[in-house]
């Protein structure tokens, strides 16, 4: 009977950050979440290929994290184009038939 020692994986605690925070940007702290997910999701994936190889997980909760964070921040860009687009034609439209 031959004995193999187990081989230990870590799972790189940035990456569990990173997706707790890209869940969170979606749920309570929309801009700090996403922020936060991003740059743990970059700390974390650079983390994990700097690593021996095999000996580190996580690298799919980092990008799940960093696909949760953009999107978010995608998202809040857009809304803010729709409220100013939105602000911007209402100002135009009310100017038009006010004359002042």
């Amino acid at each position: 009977m031959s004995y193999q020692p187990s081989v230990y994986r870590s799972t790189n605690t940035l990456s569990i950050a990173s997706l707790v925070f890209g869940i969170t940007a979606w749920c309570a702290l929309p801009m700090l979440g996403a922020v936060v997910a991003i740059v743990c999701g970059h700390l974390a994936r650079a983390e994990i290929r700097r690593a021996p190889a095999g000996s580190m997980d996580g690298d799919g909760m980092a990008v799940a994290g960093l696909l949760l964070g953009y999107l978010q921040l995608a998202f809040i860009a857009l809304a803010m184009l729709f409220v100013f687009g939105a602000l911007l034609l209402g100002f135009g439209i009310a100017s038009h038939f006010l004359h002042w």
